[in-house]
């Protein structure tokens, strides 16, 4: 188990020295700026470049900018840059065999039994100093009753030991192509995953299923960016006492550095639970959407690209605080259960161009929040397309992907499907079709208008109306009661309270006499009220009863 550990920090060691050694061999002109020349320089000289998010080059070229400013020259190695690594308290029992631990499911099937071995004494000398230890362990429910368990991870946390406990079961196999209907999911800032199906017809034609919807995560956004915020001036007020202290335990500001330090961990700790909550249920939301559009393919937009720059530092922040990563990758476990598979695609134009004829959009406010800054809708002068900028780039997702799915790669290290790049023949053909109108019936001349029977019946009579009765007997004349109105009479005011949906007055359409908020649709209106009995005057009665 020892080696076990030391062999995963060594690897995660040589992972970030190679990065690091690759960013310093290709460093650049401008380190806040790359040119495309210069990405392509350093991709190529690092491990897995080509599928490498360029949040890891950034957070690089940060960090080797940082020792540059401090010492004046360039690090050797990745080893100056970095501090030793820390090994995790964690025992990883899949190191072991039969004879140190064992694993087998209880009779219940919520339930599993771990068998560990464990030393009688500190320093044992025989077989007879270790003992067997039983140790029941809960299931959860997400575990199916015929998955095989496998041993787990012991860790602490909160003084009690967690179980990281891994299952294998059959699941339904996924295909790089072949597919006909997909779900293109497009990243936002506030409105975190946008997603529309589409599909593809024999004759290459692709079309739209009217299934997008949004998961909109503001106010989670909002929290994990205050929670950070917050860590910020708990490291910088942290930093600030150590300065003072000057490592020296009897100094006054040693109990509030340790009561930073438990502040820090408790905030970190809620970052990561905030964190792992919106991941699933992100990834949760997009795999429903899959499985209820019956698509058989989700295609994701690349995450190498999603890096804002000009954008002022609240928003590169935010953009690169998003859990997007652990989104992708809890899509792709959910999605495997399902055999749906998950493809990045390139995400270059996608919420630039036009969906249906790829030309570029213009971007302005939306109609319906005049008021609110942004540019998130989008209209096309060419074919007349317009909606938000979101719903257009999820389109556009899913048609480049069902176009370039016979591109779709398998990187071999982390098993993940990928479109890396975009061939000019297929994008011409990457458009969406858009939709007929649909009518209830056919409407085309075909026939008589009118069905002719026999006895046909008079569209109007064709006897004069009885004289007007003088008295109130009598039969009732055709047409309208003569009661002296030239029109008819209009209906009362409802008297709505404040949580009635009242017409713009700004507007065009406001018909004569329309009294505002008495309607409960936009074009639903109401009159003033006209009174015919005065109401009687109460001045008296009620100083009467007084």
């Amino acid at each position: 188990m020892a080696q076990e550990t030391a062999g995963r920090t060594l690897r995660s060691a040589k992972w970030r020295a190679d990065h690091t050694a690759a960013v310093i061999t290709t460093w650049p002109a401008n380190p806040a700026k790359r040119t495309p020349q210069e990405w392509d320089a350093v991709r190529e000289a690092a491990p897995g470049g080509p599928s490498l998010a360029s949040s890891v080059i950034t957070s690089r070229t940060r960090q080797i900018t940082a020792f540059v400013n401090k010492h004046g020259r360039m690090p050797v190695d990745g080893f100056e840059v970095e501090d030793a690594p820390r090994t995790a308290r964690m025992l990883p029992l899949s190191a072991c065999d039969g004879q140190q631990a064992t694993i087998e499911r209880a009779d219940d099937p919520g339930r599993a039994l771990l068998r560990v071995q464990l030393p009688r004494r500190p320093d044992p000398q025989s077989y007879g100093d270790w003992a067997w230890v039983a140790c029941p362990i809960m299931l959860p429910p997400t575990i199916p009753a015929s998955a095989v368990l496998h041993l787990p991870t012991l860790r602490l946390h909160q003084g009690r030991v967690r179980a990281d406990l891994a299952c294998t079961h059959a699941v339904p196999k996924t295909r790089r192509s072949g597919h006909t209907i997909a779900l293109g999911v497009d990243w936002g800032l506030n409105t975190l995953l946008s997603a529309e199906a589409a599909r593809l017809h024999d004759d290459g034609t692709i079309t739209v299923l009217d299934s997008s919807g949004m998961f909109r995560a503001a106010g989670v956004l909002a929290k994990q960016h205050r929670l950070r915020r917050l860590s910020e001036h708990l490291y910088t007020k942290a930093d600030h006492y150590h300065r003072l202290t000057a490592g020296v335990d009897t100094h006054y500001l040693t109990g509030k550095l340790a009561m930073l330090a438990e502040e820090i961990r408790h905030v970190s700790d809620r970052r990561s639970n905030l964190n792992d909550a919106l991941a699933g249920a992100a990834a949760r939301w997009a795999v429903d959407q899959a499985i209820t559009a019956g698509a058989s393919v989700i295609y994701v937009e690349d995450l190498r690209s999603m890096e804002a720059r000009g954008m002022g530092c609240t928003i590169n922040t935010r953009m690169s605080q998003a859990v997007r990563g652990r989104i992708v990758e809890r899509m792709r476990h959910l999605a495997a259960e399902t055999g749906i598979a998950v493809v990045t695609v390139p995400a270059r134009g996608t919420s630039r161009n036009c969906p249906q004829c790829l030309v570029p959009l213009r971007h302005r406010k939306a109609p319906d929040r005049p008021t609110t800054p942004g540019w998130k809708w989008a209209l096309c002068g060419s074919c007349g397309w317009q909606g938000d900028r979101d719903s257009g780039a999820c389109k556009r997702i899913a048609a480049r992907g069902l176009t370039h799915q016979s591109k779709t790669v398998v990187d071999r290290v982390s098993g993940a499907m990928m479109i890396r790049s975009v061939v000019d023949r297929l994008e011409a053909g990457a458009v969406v079709t858009p939709l007929a109108p649909k009518t209830s019936r056919d409407r085309s001349k075909t026939g008589p208008t009118r069905r002719h029977s026999a006895c046909p019946t008079p569209r109007r009579r064709r006897t004069p109306s009885p004289t007007r009765p003088s008295g109130p007997a009598g039969q009732r004349p055709e047409g309208h009661a003569h009661t002296g109105r030239t029109r008819l009479p209009r209906a009362a005011d409802r008297h709505q309270g404040v949580t009635t949906i009242s017409t713009p007055t700004t507007g065009r359409h406001r018909p004569r006499g329309a009294t505002l908020g008495a309607g409960f649709h936009l074009h639903a209106h109401a009159t003033p009220s006209r009174w015919a009995i005065p109401l009687p005057d109460t001045t008296s009665d009620m100083g009467s009863l007084n």
